[in-house]
């Protein structure tokens, strides 16, 4: 049995605007990673990613890239305590 953990990520640099949600939501549903990303107010972006230990790292990892367009500065995370038991990944608004 894998271990499951769940990350709370925030991404900054030029992420809005360049479908960084979009690729995303694309990656993590490739990946096979369950949760939720959101533009957030401060032109950042939040995302949590819920599933096994390497896919998770796998995800953050991709996060530290982004799509072709973006320009990622930075990117944050957090584990989180419990896991919140997603069925799927969606595009927060």
């Amino acid at each position: 049995m894998t271990q499951k953990i769940q990350i709370r990520a925030k991404i900054t640099g030029r992420v809005q605007g360049v479908f960084f949600r979009a690729k995303t939501k694309q990656e993590a549903d490739r990946i096979g990673i369950k949760g939720w990303v959101k533009n957030l107010f401060d032109g950042s972006v939040e995302a949590v990613f819920e599933g096994d230990l390497e896919k998770v790292a796998q995800m953050t990892d991709w996060c530290k890239k982004g799509p072709h367009l973006s320009r990622v500065d930075h990117v944050y995370t957090e584990t989180e305590t419990t896991l919140s038991g997603f069925e799927t990944f969606d595009i927060m608004y």
